[in-house]
C-alpha cells in the first residue's frame, strides 16, 4: 500500500514507518497538519493514517478539507483523544476509522487491511479518466477501446497519475511510486514517461499527459 503518515511525535512516526515499511508498504510522512494536507492533495494514496493533535491544523480540519475538495482517499485518525465526542467529530468529518493511543501495531494493520480492501463482490477494480481506463484486476488498459501495451514500469506512472487526476504529481513521488526505494534520476523518469506518451497520447489524439515545469506531471484534458 501506499500510505501516508501524518504525525508530529517524530519518533511515533520513525516506529510506525518502519514497522510498515517492513510490511513492504511505501510510507511518506509529514509533520504538521499544512504539510500533510498539501501531501493529499498532490499525490495519490492508498490510505491516510492522521494524528489529531497537529500544529498548524488539526486532523479534523485536514480531514474536512480534503473530504470538502473530494479526496475520497481512506482516513485512520490515530490519536489519544478517544472520548465520545472527539469520536463522533473525527468520523462526522469525513474520517473512516478511529484508532486510540497506545495501540497494538497488529491491530494497527488489521485495521489499514480493512479500509483499503475491495468491496465485497466487486469484481473489477477500475479507474477511467476520460476515455482512459486501467483495469487493476486484469491489468489491461486502454483508450477509446484500443488495448494498450505497457511495460511494468509505464503501468505504474500511468497508475500514479490516474489516482491524482486532474492533480500535479511530483516527479518524486512518480519516482517513488514505480521504483520504490532505487536511486532513479529525473532523466530516467523523463525517458519512461516518452515511452508512455507515445502509447497514451498518439499523434492525432487529445493530449492526456501533461508536463508541469518545475514540479512534474498531470493527467488532465489538454484544450
Amino acid at each position: 500500500m501506499r500510505i501516508l503518515l501524518v504525525e508530529d511525535d517524530r519518533e511515533l512516526a520513525a516506529y510506525v514507518r518502519r514497522a510498515l515499511e517492513e510490511e513492504r508498504n511505501l510510507v511518506s510522512v509529514c509533520f504538521d497538519g499544512a504539510s500533510g494536507l498539501r501531501t493529499a492533495q498532490s499525490s495519490a494514496f492508498d490510505i491516510i493514517i492522521l494524528d489529531v493533535m497537529l500544529p498548524y491544523m488539526d486532523g479534523f480540519d485536514v480531514t474536512r478539507r480534503l473530504r470538502h475538495e473530494s479526496v475520497r482517499t481512506p482516513i485512520l485518525l490515530l490519536t489519544a483523544r478517544d472520548a465520545p465526542e472527539d469520536v463522533v467529530r473525527g468520523l462526522d468529518a469525513g474520517a473512516d476509522d478511529y484508532l486510540a493511543k497506545p495501540f497494538s501495531f497488529d491491530v494497527l494493520l488489521a485495521r489499514l487491511r480493512a479500509r483499503t480492501r475491495p468491496p465485497v463482490g466487486s469484481r473489477n477494480a477500475r479507474i477511467r479518466f476520460a476515455d482512459l481506463i486501467i483495469d487493476f484486476e486484469t491489468r489491461e488498459v486502454s483508450r477509446s477501446g484500443a488495448i494498450l501495451s505497457l511495460t511494468r514500469t509505464e503501468f505504474a506512472i500511468l497508475e500514479c497519475l490516474m489516482k491524482s487526476a486532474g492533480r500535479v504529481v511530483t516527479r518524486d513521488r512518480l519516482i517513488e511510486f514505480a521504483w520504490g526505494d532505487r536511486e532513479i534520476s529525473s532523466n530516467n523518469l523523463e525517458v519512461f514517461i516518452r515511452f508512455l506518451r507515445a502509447k497514451v497520447d498518439p499523434p492525432g489524439w487529445r493530449k492526456l499527459i501533461q508536463t508541469e515545469r518545475g514540479v512534474g506531471y498531470s493527467l488532465r484534458e489538454s484544450g
